[in-house]
């Protein structure tokens, strides 16, 4: 691509030396330049790109994109780009270069402290049932609409992001459910993002050791309706907002003159709203009133939690004009979503579950749906990440404690801090349950599995779906999944059982 047809979508872009240029390429790490391509200088929170410039253009970078002066002269043959915001600049471009896919699908992008990944899988699923091929961005997985990769980051860089998106175009996909983290909002990673539907599901504490107070935390959530209100692309865009949450509430208010406001939850005036939650160990029925009629809805998950995500995943794809009994016919046989509420087997008439739950309203969530199931005693296993927010970990003590009969107070991903000191902080809160304490996190896995006696319910918490455990710097292979279960069958051969 020429480099002036490139930057065109720059309007207060100023440019130094040729814009006749090919570009062959985007980067904004200097080293994955190659020659003939354009390098983006962003600032990071722990380097800045505009340090690397000369690295850039050492590698045979034909242009450079920045918001400062790093050099008096460029050398020949290469040109630069000052631009008000080099992340702006960064999204704008991914999207231009791959020929602005968000505009060619319906993209519903989810974003909220919990619910954001089931929420996504729900919607995907609904449209794959109603469109044949879909795509997905999000924790857990991507899926191309042709072949599904585990994921790296919730919402990946726009570089990584546009190109997917335009694979996910290309593979004949109409539509995409895309996770919006809220860094991935911070760091405009989603801004050249043209939304037909944006979901918010909940805001409660996480991620302050990063955006510092919850009011920040809120507006870098907002960002997402915010984009969706002003970058439409001739689309109309449609907030879905649970309505039962207060940030909710606010962000209902703030929207409601400039889009389309759908609201969903269990109060009475949610224009999607859900009653007579019946739950067993296997799915979930509930009475969905919408639009002047009531309908069944069949969810193969449980919580109450999950109510709210299969409303939300409804209103979505009512958002997209796909028929409302479809989309619940689509939920009926969803998949287990991998780490969240997830059934890893039984034993001695024992059941145990793995869920991703990290923040202390996802614990009490999770737990208080395990309760429902009325098991003879609950026994959790849980912990809290290291170099993060250090104030949640009395909290979680005091939800998993205050919810729990037995728990096992463990490591989660302590990262370079001290497990020993992360789990007393959290035993700070701890209060009521009867527990123990086991720094290695498979020890107290097996532990919580011997423990566990018929009628009991066992949650291992925290990790999920996730594959690898961060302990003083390093990352090594660990599935809380495949760890319970060969505690189970350890258990079972001890016995002299077959696996069942």
């Amino acid at each position: 691509m020429i480099l002036r047809e490139l930057v065109a979508v720059l309007p207060r872009a100023s440019a130094v030396g040729s814009l006749d240029r090919e570009i062959l390429g985007l980067q904004d790490d200097s080293r994955k330049v190659r020659a003939g391509d354009l390098f983006i200088a962003v600032k990071g929170m722990i380097s800045d790109g505009h340090d690397f410039v000369d690295a850039a253009i050492e590698q045979g970078a034909a242009g450079v994109v920045v918001e400062r002066a790093v050099r008096e002269n460029m050398p020949d043959g290469v040109s630069s780009i000052l631009v008000p915001d080099s992340r702006q600049a960064l999204g704008a471009l991914s999207s231009e270069w791959n020929g602005n896919p968000s505009e060619d699908l319906r993209v519903v992008g989810v974003t909220g402290t919990n619910g954001k990944t089931t929420t996504a899988f729900l919607v995907h699923r609904i449209m794959k049932q109603t469109m044949q091929r879909a795509g997905l961005v999000g924790t857990v997985v991507s899926d191309d609409g042709m072949t599904q990769e585990q994921a790296d980051f919730t919402t990946p860089g726009p570089i990584s992001l546009q190109s997917l998106l335009a694979r996910i175009r290309n593979n004949g996909c109409p539509g995409v459910a895309l996770e919006v983290s809220s860094q991935g909002l911070d760091q405009r990673r989603a801004d050249a993002i043209a939304f037909d539907v944006a979901v918010f599901t909940n805001l409660t504490r996480d991620h302050l050791d990063y955006h510092g107070s919850m009011e920040q935390y809120f507006a870098s959530k907002r960002r997402l309706f915010e984009n969706a209100a002003e970058r439409s692309a001739g689309k109309n865009p449609v907030a879905i907002i649970n309505g039962d949450d207060p940030y909710g509430e606010a962000l209902i208010r703030e929207f409601s003159g400039r889009m389309n406001v759908l609201s969903y939850g269990f109060g009475v005036e949610s224009d999607f709203r859900a009653g007579n939650v019946q739950q067993t160990a296997q799915e979930t029925r509930f009475q969905l009133f919408a639009k002047g009629k009531s309908y069944l809805v069949r969810l193969p998950l449980i919580g109450r939690f999950n109510v709210y995500n299969a409303l939300g995943a409804l209103a979505s794809s009512v958002a997209l004009k796909i028929p409302l009994r479809e989309g619940i016919a689509a939920l009926a046989n969803a998949p287990q979503v991998p780490g969240r509420v997830e059934c890893v087997g039984s034993m001695d008439g024992a059941t145990v579950f793995v869920d991703y739950a990290h923040t202390p309203d996802a614990l009490q969530n999770v737990c208080r749906s395990l309760r429902g199931l009325d098991p003879r005693r609950l026994i959790t296993v849980f912990g809290c990440g290291g170099d993060r927010d250090r104030e949640k970990r009395p909290l979680m003590g005091a939800v998993a404690s205050r919810h729990s009969d037995y728990c096992v107070v463990t490591s989660d991903n302590p990262r370079s801090e001290d497990p020993e000191r992360i789990i007393a902080d959290i035993e700070e809160g701890m209060s009521g349950a009867v527990y123990e304490r086991i720094v290695d996190r498979g020890e107290a896995i097996r532990a919580a599995i011997q423990e566990a006696r018929g009628g009991d319910i066992v949650l291992v918490a925290g990790k999920g779906h996730e594959s690898y455990q961060e302990v003083a710097g390093d990352r090594a292979l660990f599935d809380d999944r495949k760890e319970t279960r060969n505690a189970m069958d350890a258990r079972r051969k001890a016995r002299g059982e077959d696996r069942v």
